[in-house]
């Protein structure tokens, strides 16, 4: 595994391997847990060379209190990607993407970006396509790796290589549990073991929802904030009913999977989002 700290490090390198035919690239922000490893091992199967990029990025932060708290353990992140072997590495520090007081690139996104995340965390997609977009410029992958659990950010990322006529493929990976059905994510660490037992429940109602698909999305937009509602710990931010085209909200279902169910909330002042692809 080669460790590079600038772009033109790493551009140095990708083109020395001129014989390559397919990149796969995996953008992280570090803190990395088996969600993240998932994306390196399928771009492992699926490319000859896979480049892992480990960068808090301060655009997509809207709120510089949780910039200044992101967790950093590259250490330990370098050793797990160093035993599924990847590839190439580029932890690179913000002026070697970033000039001086740059800011984010205004996106258009339509709908995509119009709502929940984009309500609740404005800018942040702007601030998520800027550097996805300065990545794929660097390292100019085959293939970008994205978990199915920032299902959002997904869809836009897709609908960003459509605006910039990009030939790379953007994959989706479906998003890794752990054993509770809690999704793998960086701020699980954060939880207490009661809020981890009570975080089951975003996972419950998602699964609910989908057995009970046929009761319709108003009982079950209601009866999942009714179970929020009844723990004291929990401030639910949103539930919404979404078509996957366009992430805005419905009242009848769409085809079958192109509907998601989408759900941020915080426990104990920690927030998660989950979604459910119907």
């Amino acid at each position: 595994m080669q460790i590079f700290k600038t772009k033109l490090e790493l551009t140095r390198f990708l083109s020395s391997e001129k014989k390559v035919k397919s990149i796969g690239f995996v953008p992280t922000m570090g803190a990395l847990h088996e969600g993240h490893l998932e994306l390196i091992k399928q771009s492992k199967k699926e490319c000859e060379i896979t480049v892992c990029s480990v960068f808090v990025n301060p655009t997509q932060f809207n709120n510089a209190t949780d910039l200044g708290n992101y967790p950093n353990t590259l250490k330990e992140d370098l050793l797990k990607l160093e035993n599924l072997n990847c590839d190439a590495v580029y932890i690179p520090k913000v002026n070697d993407l970033y000039e001086e007081n740059e800011k984010a690139k205004e996106f258009d996104f339509g709908t995509l970006s119009s709502t929940m995340e984009g309500e609740f965390r404005p800018g942040h997609f702007n601030g998520m396509a800027t550097i996805v977009e300065k990545f794929f410029n660097i390292i100019k992958p085959t293939k970008a790796y994205f978990g199915q659990k920032d299902l959002q950010q997904l869809q836009i990322v897709k609908a960003l290589a459509k605006q910039t006529n990009s030939a790379i493929e953007i994959v989706g990976v479906p998003t890794i549990r752990e054993e509770s059905g809690l999704a793998k994510s960086s701020r699980n660490a954060l939880l207490t073991t009661e809020g981890k037992k009570d975080a089951m429940l975003i996972f419950e109602c998602l699964n609910y929802c989908r057995a009970n698909k046929n009761k319709g999305i108003d009982f079950l937009k209601s009866h999942t904030k009714t179970k929020f509602g009844k723990l004291k710990n929990f401030e639910l931010e949103y539930v919404e009913f979404v078509a996957l085209n366009t992430m805005l909200p419905i009242t009848k279902w769409e085809k079958e999977n192109e509907n998601a169910i989408c759900i941020a909330t915080y426990i104990d002042g920690v927030r998660l989002i989950d979604n459910i692809i119907l």
